[in-house]
């Protein structure tokens, strides 16, 4: 129906092929445009691998949607015929599959506006983990364990979200060291000083410190403060910088600190202690 009269179009076995075949072609171009695209672009130095992503991804959308039209248009059914159509549809699957549009619009608004790119390592909710894939309904997030994460596209856009590497892949990290009373504080922060230094995973700029952050119950702390940029190697680097700061400290004879209460009596007072044994019979 076109402005109230009904138009009759004829589907001929030439425009039933045509369609067919550029139903083929799109299928074809929609698998291995992409990837060409990817190969040539990875050659780009200058192209990071989130923007590389997202731009795979649109032509891979785009592909799909040229072809589905120019299918549809092989068969007569061009788009003034089916724009009412389309429009009713378009309200019932609003309707009907609100959460999936919502995600679907969504994955466009993050692969246009790049909140989050394939590579960054970002936090969700309780979650932290790097981004490996973004596609129309979800991103998958793998955590520091191994473990894949779904997460729905619509959390990235209406929640709260924390991008670690999103303007700038350097991350700064905190160390915290609680040595004794009485120990050489000037000796202990040379020492902690000289392992960030040597250290080949932590950058040199900004250059990292330490600072005496306060006196505490049980310990002087102390504050070791460090950028990286590998956040794969946290663990390992964390655990390192452990080692050879106990190392340190055991061959200068500082102790590390831990709880400890000291209790002291008061000789001139008279306390009365007694102890009664109770005996059972049996």
């Amino acid at each position: 129906m076109a402005e109230g009269e009904a138009i009759l179009t004829s589907i001929t076995l030439a425009s039933l092929v045509s369609a067919l075949l550029i139903g083929l072609f799109t299928i074809i171009a929609a698998r291995n445009v992409p990837p060409l695209l990817a190969l040539i672009l990875r050659s780009q130095q200058n192209i990071s691998q989130g923007t590389r992503y997202a731009v795979v991804k649109l032509l891979g959308y785009l592909i799909i949607t040229l072809g589905v039209l120019a299918f549809l248009s092989t068969l007569g059914l061009r788009w003034d015929r089916l724009q009412w159509l389309v429009a009713a549809l378009g309200v019932g699957i609003g309707f009907g599959l609100q959460e999936i549009i919502a995600n679907f619009i969504s994955g466009l608004i993050i692969l246009f506006e790049r909140p989050i790119r394939v590579g960054d390592v970002i936090t969700v909710g309780e979650s932290s983990g790097q981004v490996i894939r973004i596609r129309i309904r979800a991103t998958t997030i793998r955590d520091f364990d191994g473990k894949e994460l779904l997460v729905p596209n619509k959390e990235f856009v209406t929640g709260r979200l924390l991008n670690w590497t999103l303007s700038d892949t350097s991350i700064r990290m905190t160390l915290d060291v609680g040595i004794a009373y009485g120990s050489d504080v000037r000796k202990a922060v040379a020492i902690l000083q000289d392992v960030l230094d040597k250290h080949e995973l932590i950058a040199d700029k900004p250059e990292p410190d330490v600072i005496f952050s306060k006196f505490d119950d049980s310990a002087l702390n102390l504050t070791a403060r460090y950028f990286f940029t590998d956040v794969q190697q946290r663990g390992f680097l964390l655990s390192d910088l452990h080692m050879k700061i106990n190392d340190g400290f055991k061959e200068a004879g500082i102790v590390i600190a831990f709880p400890q209460i000291d209790v002291h009596f008061d000789r001139d007072d008279k306390v009365a202690i007694s102890s009664e044994a109770a005996t059972t019979t049996s």
